[in-house]
Parts: structure tokens; sequence; C-alpha cells
């Protein structure tokens, strides 16, 4: 049967998608970030009184969600990997469950059976004329969920971009097709603040022509990238592909001739951003998505000569533990690929990681920088993997430093007004 016929045959609404695919107990997985199966979602929430014990699994989440909403409480139970916007007041009312994984691991939850999913749920492009569909801007676990589960419902999405890689699925392994021709959700890039410019011109001052990069998104990233306009040969290996990526592509500045791992291509394992950023990346040879377990293993990461990781975190104490995804004891986001990037740099050849940050939080009120952190706080990255810090007031390197030395340095790039009681500290533990 010719893949068309397939297609034709398998063509249903996401309501029936949600009735026929839901049995109770049904363990779910769905697509990622700006590739949320949002239409499947919104069928839920109208079948809901039909949906017994479902579990669903995700990260992060853009668009609408009403499978969080309070009144699903009874019907649905998210166990999540990330928190957002959306599934933060879910957390917060303790709706949710969290595993706690490194981002390159997740596939390895559906294929080991620590999540034994039953239903994927994913967002791809049209087919192409081999019956092929992308999964867009969202490779990451997707994929793995798709291949692990025995029925895929796929909202097919005329405005998803194609994009290449090892990105694709093809029509036959669909089960619910739910045709769609709705926008990719948006995610803009923000202003950019004097201290986050400060931070980004630190950060690139540890940069050199030629070095491979991974960034995240927000200010600090974007303000990473503007000061690196002077740069030239940049090249991108990176868990997440946004619209700064993008600008300094079109400005030649990054150009990866110089990697030593995909040359002259930007490898991603998901894209969020603005429209602009959707259609640059459609049917575009340089761009290329790969399993999140491909990109952000340590492994592959550390192929890449000159290899530069930068991330963030909410809190670091003056031995270099960070908190990157609790405060205190409130999950706030997740570990994401922090720690998958910060091993990979420095198994590269010349790699470096920047872990880097405001000095404040709570608008002045608190110091980032801390002697302890915050009674129940997640370390997400031990102080032996940290290397870089960098906050507006300088560059602190941490790998090969003492005990002593790291609580100099950090508090050196304090806040003014907590650098008393950070020393008073150091005198306290080391004299």
């Amino acid at each position: 049967m010719q893949w068309q016929e397939l297609y034709r045959q398998r063509v249903c609404s996401a309501d029936e998608a949600v009735v026929d695919s839901l049995k109770p107990g049904t363990k779910v997985v769905f697509g990622h970030a700006a590739a949320a199966p949002v239409r499947f979602s919104q069928a839920m929430y109208r079948q809901r009184e039909r949906l017994e014990n479902i579990t669903v699994f995700h990260m992060l989440y853009f668009g609408d969600a009403p499978h969080l909403a309070p009144e699903m409480r009874s019907h649905v139970h998210p166990t999540l990997n990330f928190l957002e916007g959306n599934s933060r007041p879910a957390s917060r009312d303790r709706r949710v469950d969290f595993i706690p994984c490194h981002f390159h691991e997740v596939p390895e939850l559906f294929r080991q059976g620590f999540f034994p999913l039953d239903v994927a749920v994913v967002q791809v492009s049209t087919p192409n004329e081999e019956g092929y569909c992308s999964f867009g801007v969202s490779c990451d676990y997707t994929k793995a969920a798709a291949e692990c589960a025995p029925v895929v419902v796929a909202e097919v999405n005329k405005q998803m971009p194609f994009i290449g890689g090892e990105n694709l699925i093809h029509i036959s392994k669909l089960t619910h097709i739910i045709e769609v021709d709705e926008p990719i959700a948006e995610v803009l890039p923000p202003a950019i603040s004097d201290l986050e410019l400060r931070i980004g011109q630190n950060c690139a001052s540890l940069i050199k022509d030629g070095d491979t990069l991974q960034l995240g998104i927000g200010g600090i990233p974007d303000a990473v990238l503007r000061a690196l306009e002077g740069h030239k040969d940049l090249g991108i290996h990176t868990e997440m592909f946004t619209d700064g990526v993008m600008r300094m592509i079109r400005k030649g500045i990054i150009n990866g001739k110089k990697k030593t791992l995909h040359p002259e291509k930007v490898v991603t394992s998901l894209i969020f951003g603005s429209k602009e950023l959707y259609d640059f990346v459609n049917n575009n040879p340089v761009i290329e998505c790969y399993p999140v377990d491909y990109i952000n293993n340590p492994d592959v990461i550390g192929k890449n000569d000159r290899m530069v990781s930068i991330n963030s975190c909410l809190e670091m104490d003056l031995m270099g533990q960070a908190a990157s995804e609790s405060i205190g004891y409130e999950q706030f986001s997740g570990s994401g690929g922090q720690v998958d990037f910060l091993r990979g740099a420095k198994r590269s050849k010349g790699g470096i990681s920047i872990m880097a940050f405001p000095s404040t939080a709570k608008k002045g009120a608190e110091s980032r920088i801390v002697p302890i952190l915050k009674e129940g706080a997640c370390v997400t990255t031990g102080r032996n993997e940290v290397d870089y810090v960098v906050t507006e007031y300088g560059v602190a390197r941490l790998r090969g430093a003492t005990l002593r030395q790291r609580a100099e340095a950090l508090t050196a790039i304090a806040h003014p007004d907590f650098r008393p009681a950070l020393e008073e500290e150091i005198r306290r533990r080391f004299e």
C-alpha cells in the first residue's frame, strides 16, 4: 500500500484520537517545547470525563496546556522532568510528580522501561515525497518516544518546519494523524539589560575565534552572542537553537568552518523562538536536528575541539556547588542538559565551561553567591564539574583551585554589598 493511502486511512480528529488511544492507566509521552501537541491536550480536556488514571510525561510545553488544569486532577497525572510557566502552578498545587534526570538520559527512560510508555503524541511536519515527516523543531526525546511507543498520535502541521539530521519518522509508524495548519508556538527573545551585557562581555573575553559554542535561552546567552560580533569562524553544537544564533549565522560569524565534528553544520536537538527563526530553519541544509542522547552525550560533545559550554544557575555556594533548578525545597525548572555539557566541555581538547549569572536576586536583596545553599536546594552541578564562573563583576576560575581559593575567587565577583559577609565566612572557615 502506498504511503498516501495509509495517510488517508489514519486521519482522525483530535477527540477521536484521545478516545481511541487513552484507555484507563495509559502512560503517554508528549512532544516537547514548541512542538507540544496542543490540539491533543485540548481534546483531552474536552473528553476528560472519559479519562481515567492517565499519566503524561513531558518537559517544556509551550502553548495552551489544558491537560494541566486543576479540573484534570482526577483524570490526568503529569509526571515531568522540567518545569516552566505552564507546569509550575500544577507543581505548587501538588498535582505533578517529578523525575530527576539529565537531558541526554531521558530517551533511556523509555527504552529501558523506567517510564513504560503506551502512547507517544507528537507534532511533525507534512510528509516529503517518500512519506517521511520531520519532527521539526523538537527531535530531542521525542524521536525516542515515537520509536518506543506502540501507538503514535501525530499532529501533522503544515506550518512545522522540515529539518534534517536524524529527525524523521515515516507515515507508516503513525497510528493516528490529526491534520493541523496552525502557527508553531513562538518564544520571543527578551530585551537584554545593561547588567546582562556586562556579563556577556565577561563571557566573551574567554571565547576565541574558531570555538564551538553551546548556549541556552534568555538575556545572558543573547548578550554573549552580541558581545561576540567581533569574532569569526564560530561553531554551534547545542541542545537548543534560538534567534540569537540565527542572527550570528546571517552575519557570517557562526559558520562552523573550524568544527571538528559536523563541520560547517549547526547541530541541535530542539529549536524555539520567533516565526522568523522557524522560517529560517525550514529546509535549511546548514541546520540539523539530532536526538538528545546524541547531541547531549558528553562523549559526543567532547569530540568538538575547543568546546565552550555556557550555562547558568540560581545560586552558588563558596565551594562552587550550583543550584540551578530549585529554590530551596521548591522545584523551579530542571537540570536539563547543564551537566551534560559541562562534562562534555571538560572532555573536549581545549574546552571550557562557563557558569554565568547576575550577582544578586530579588532586585539586589539577595546574593546569588552564598556561604551555603538554601535549605532543601538541589545541587544540580557539583563543585568538581565547575570551571569558570562569571558575573557582572568579573571572572573566577575554579578548576584546579583549593577550597579557600575558590571561596576567595567567588567573593571577588560577588556584589560589593555582600562581600563583607562572604569574607567573614572565609575567615571563619579557613583561619
